[in-house]
């Protein structure tokens, strides 16, 4: 039987296939993964040769490299190229790839490709009011760092453990606003629940040099109040849930959310 001609790699697949590896944990590019079948098969590829690329791209992943994984040795130059494009070009370039991402599976603009379950792709509603109206291209974006920093941080809050995907969020260190270069690097979010994003985002608590908990004196003004001791005063000097994909949060992003943000 003859064989079924490769399909050409393009710079929209390539694309496509970054996405996935921001979101996929490592471990998890097998071409018998649900979720690495059901988009190859929306690419019009084999499964194969999707899990074949993430474990490309794991080559040239610095941090897989630091932790002593070499994924495979295949990466082609094209590969290195895009790669380097992608993490040059984030803002951009992962809004991109998260609008090709959605038209692979809808076209309906009120719905967001969700990798959560980790075991399906599901469509579902923008994650919030923000969200909801927000332009096309912002809200992929948007879609595109919160579902990289969730599934980085294994899908709970790095601080409680929550693990309720409607009670977390992709929590900017260094604000949304001020720092649009930083919007969609992974490694300036926090995966926190609702109650602890508030808290970060308005200066009350922070995160020393060892990425231990620390609460400021304003936060602690409203003590005592056995709802809000439990669910702060329990978490002061622990550290914080590592991300299991990601490299630690960027230490510059929170140096400056510690001397610009924090309230101490």
């Amino acid at each position: 039987m003859a064989k079924a001609p490769a399909v050409k790699w393009t710079r929209e697949h390539l694309l496509i296939a970054l996405n996935l590896y921001c979101k996929l944990p490592f471990g998890s590019f097998d071409r018998d993964n649900a979720v690495v079948k059901e988009v190859a098969a929306k690419m019009g590829r084999t499964s194969n040769s999707l899990a074949m690329k993430l474990c490309n791209f794991a080559s040239l992943d610095p941090v897989q490299r630091a932790r002593g994984v070499k994924g495979l040795e295949g990466a082609s130059r094209q590969d290195r190229e895009m790669w380097a494009k992608f993490h040059a070009k984030l803002p951009a370039l992962g809004a991109q790839s998260e609008e090709l991402l959605h038209d692979l599976f809808t076209k309906d603009d009120t719905k967001e490709v969700d990798f959560l379950t980790r075991d399906k792709v599901r469509l579902v509603a923008p994650s919030g009011p923000t969200e909801t109206q927000a332009t096309g291209k912002a809200r992929r974006g948007q879609q595109f760092f919160r579902q990289a920093v969730l599934t980085a941080y294994d899908v709970r809050c790095c601080i409680s453990g929550i693990n309720v995907p409607r009670l977390l969020v992709a929590s900017h260190i260094k604000p949304w606003g001020k720092f649009p270069a930083e919007r969609l690097n992974p490694r300036n979010g926090l995966c926190l629940s609702t109650l602890h994003d508030a808290a970060f985002d308005a200066g009350l608590i922070t995160l020393d040099e060892k990425l231990n908990v620390v609460l400021g004196k304003r936060l602690r003004s409203y003590f005592p109040q056995p709802a809000l001791e439990q669910n702060f005063l329990s978490f002061e000097g622990q550290p914080i849930r590592l991300p299991e994909k990601l490299a630690e949060p960027d230490g510059d992003s929170l140096r400056y959310h510690r001397e610009e943000v924090f309230q101490s």
